[in-house]
């Protein structure tokens, strides 16, 4: 299926937002999910089905400054 990461169209293979993020190697503690405009809470990850179409944001958590 095609979905926008990011603002860019990939295909992709899992049906859950958690086995995408697994299949790209992020770890979901390091990055909060919009799915379509709705932030995806990180217990409902795995839970929340990927469909062909949907955009989705991935936001990373940075540290840094003084």
């Amino acid at each position: 299926m095609h979905v926008k990461i990011n603002g860019k169209l990939e295909e992709v293979q899992g049906p859950t937002v958690l086995d995408l993020l697994k299949a790209k190697s992020i770890d979901p503690h390091m990055v909060a999910v919009e799915l379509n405009s709705a932030m995806v809470e990180r217990e409902q990850l795995g839970a929340t089905k990927i469909k062909d179409g949907d955009a989705l944001e991935f936001l990373f958590y940075m540290g840094g400054g003084c």
